[in-house]
């Protein structure tokens, strides 16, 4: 079964449909990249795909023994949160709160893992420093841990590499295809850059208010929305 089937799926805003005509599915170690042009649907569709906004037809279906509080989420960062007061283990353990349940205070397993997630993005040697002190590019890393420290199934990644300077932004690509391919994590990423996602992606979901392709990043760059997004490229 899938981790994620989405079926005849639509949402509504004040009575206004947004987004309509919504049917795809998401597998084990899957790697979406969903793009679209501002207003298409993409934000209220990850609500959806994170139980916070509920379909007005349709529905979405969670496999597999998936939960909401299992998927690791990295949503778009706000200017006003870049001067967070804590230290990267803080902000990384903070990933696991809805693991925590009753329990007062971090376990040791729990810490290990935060630790783990900051090696993996490469920022073990900063793990006291200040998040505030850190890059854009640093930061974002730091929040790609705190995703991981939260699942062991799925990360859903909303715009990740905005605002990113375009070394910054090939790290994150790197380590994001890495935490798909070598430790099976299945990735779902929001994207304005559809030259990254025919790319970097296995398969592709494209938006305008309702559904406009869905299949591979190979088949993408052969339709004729993705040659028009793509600026004619097919390979």
């Amino acid at each position: 079964m899938s981790l994620i089937q989405v079926t005849n799926a639509a949402f509504r805003y004040d009575g206004k449909e947004v987004v309509s005509g919504l049917n795809f599915s998401v597998n084990d170690c899957d790697y979406l990249c969903i793009v679209g042009e501002n207003g298409s649907g993409k934000s209220t569709l990850v609500k959806g795909l994170l139980g916070l906004k509920t379909p007005h037809s349709g529905t979405i279906t969670l496999g597999e023994g998936l939960t909401a509080r299992q998927i690791g989420y990295l949503p778009q960062q706000k200017e006003s949160q870049r001067d967070f007061p804590a230290s990267v283990q803080e902000v990384v353990l903070s990933g696991t709160l809805n693991s925590l349940g009753f329990l007062p205070f971090y376990t040791r397993a729990q810490k290990k893992n935060a630790l783990l997630q900051i090696e993996r993005v490469g920022l073990l040697p900063q793990k006291n420093a200040a998040y505030s002190e850190l890059s854009g590019g640093q930061q974002q890393r730091v929040l790609l841990a705190r995703a991981l420290a939260a699942t062991q199934k799925l990360l859903i990644l909303d715009e990740p590499i905005a605002s990113l300077d375009p070394v910054a932004a090939a790290e994150m690509y790197r380590l994001i295809e890495e935490i798909n391919r070598n430790h099976g994590v299945t990735v779902i990423m929001v994207s304005h850059d559809p030259h990254a996602a025919a790319h970097e992606a296995t398969s592709v979901l494209h938006l305008d208010n309702r559904q406009l392709f869905y299949g591979s990043s190979a088949d993408y760059r052969k339709s004729e929305i993705g040659k028009r997004f793509l600026g004619g490229e097919s390979r």
